[in-house]
């Protein structure tokens, strides 16, 4: 059920069920033959039909003939603003080629940002477009979008006003992540520190100042930036009242996420190589782990993230695509899902919370219209569709 489309007049829908992932309640929080009042695309009343109150009786109905209406669906993690493409880069992975390999070759990430820096800010969002359209198509109504292929001032800079004009042509919400540290420039190959405050911190600021950033994020690899390398970055984040998030322990382990959890971080996502202590300092911080296992299925990596050391340690688990056009050239958040179930055995519940309300809690408190309620169970926004 499209939210977008939701006409203005109040009424009722009927002939359903509704997963409301209300805890302790039931699977899923499901309740069977529900009803769910809808007034202007806001939900303002979910429970039983049979409890319906009084005060929308006169409201028309509309039965959905017994669908599963599930919470809209959330995309916490992608880089679907960029230019360019690397299918050249699937060629020689298949042919043995490593990540790291193919980055040190001047490949991945870096070939991206070359190809970023030549287009417009109408380039980018045409580019942008058709990812987003695949991604509505399966019930995505809200994109974290990060930054991180332009590597210099006004590149950035586009990426994220080309991220922020997404809603002017879809039905999307938009949150935006500062991901300036997420590559070292060519020009800094020796000075990944000088690049972070010559380059990195400068244009966050101008970020800032602009409106456009709604928390920053990092690449805390031996490919990308150590934690040490990080952390000016994310001090700089503290003093302007931004969260930070981190791509950490993808590739190695580093501490990255412990160093996301000391700033309380929204989240740290990949986490392939997490370690206990990792997952402690996770689980006492509050942070959400997003897993990502598009990366983990197209770089063929064996190193699954700790579920159940996670599961074990009441760590959120979210689930995003990643959608970027070298690791994980992917726009399908159900397939992320699937994976998520089939290669790392998270179980079905975890994977619709792994793409609302734990994407959610991931996402932050952005991304929210003015005095929208967040009780999933009695009021907030519709699906974008109801799946039979």
């Amino acid at each position: 059920m499209a939210g977008g489309s939701m006409q203005a007049e109040s009424h009722v829908l009927v002939e359903l069920r509704a997963a409301t992932l209300a805890q302790g309640v039931s699977p899923y929080g499901l309740i069977e033959q529900a009803a769910i009042a809808v007034t202007d695309g806001q939900i303002v009343w979910i429970g039983l039909e049979a409890d319906l109150p009084t005060r929308f009786a006169t409201w028309p109905r509309t039965p959905l003939g017994n669908r599963l209406v599930t919470p809209a669906l959330i995309d916490c993690h992608t880089h679907v603003v960029h230019g360019g493409n690397r299918a050249t880069e699937f060629e020689l992975r298949l042919k043995g080629a490593t990540y790291e390999e193919v980055a040190r070759a001047g490949g991945g990430i870096i070939s991206t940002v070359t190809a970023t820096r030549s287009a417009s800010v109408d380039d980018l969002i045409a580019q942008a477009l058709p990812r987003i359209d695949a991604m509505l198509a399966e019930g995505v109504s809200t994109l974290e979008i990060k930054s991180g292929y332009g590597l210099d001032r006004e590149t950035e800079l586009n990426m994220r006003r080309a991220a922020r004009a997404l809603p002017q042509h879809r039905p999307v919400r938009v949150v935006t992540s500062f991901l300036g540290a997420h590559a070292v420039p060519a020009t800094y190959t020796t000075r990944p520190e000088a690049y972070i405050h010559e380059v990195c911190i400068p244009t966050l600021r101008a970020a800032h100042a602009e409106g456009r950033v709604d928390a920053v994020d990092g690449f805390c690899e031996t490919i990308a930036f150590l934690p040490d390398q990080i952390r000016p970055l994310f001090d700089v984040a503290r003093d302007l009242g931004l969260p930070v998030k981190l791509h950490a322990e993808q590739l190695s382990n580093l501490g990255g996420a412990q160093l996301a959890a000391s700033y309380g971080a929204l989240s740290a996502d990949h986490i392939e190589y997490l370690d206990a202590a990792g997952v402690d300092a996770m689980a006492a911080a509050g942070t959400v782990a997003v897993i990502l296992p598009g990366a983990f299925y197209t770089l063929r990596e064996t190193q699954a993230p700790p579920i159940e050391a996670l599961r074990a340690a009441g760590v959120a688990m979210a689930l995003a695509t990643d959608c970027n056009p070298g690791s994980a050239p992917m726009t399908s958040l159900l397939l992320a899902m699937n994976m998520g179930c089939t290669l790392f055995r998270m179980t079905p519940e975890e994977a619709l919370r792994g793409v609302t309300a734990h994407a959610a809690q991931a996402r932050g408190p952005h991304g929210l219209r003015q005095g929208e309620p967040r009780n999933a169970r009695g009021s907030g926004r519709l699906g974008r569709r109801a799946s039979g």
